[in-house]
């Protein structure tokens, strides 16, 4: 019983957040290329200089 209504529930939210939805613009689109672009580079090169520290560190 509590899992048919947990599912109930669920969907009803997710109702809810799909009538309010909306296609985003042009520019809004861009923007968050662009900024989940530079969050992808910037955790690549912190992945990158922490990978050489180690290596120069532990591995000479």
């Amino acid at each position: 019983m509590k899992l048919t209504e947990n599912l109930k529930a669920f969907f009803e939210k997710s109702k809810r957040v799909w009538l309010v939805l909306k296609k985003p613009s042009r520019k809004e689109f861009e923007m968050v290329a662009k900024v989940s672009a530079i969050g992808v580079l910037v955790l690549g090169a912190i992945g990158f200089l922490v990978s050489i520290i180690i290596k120069v560190l532990f591995f000479k």
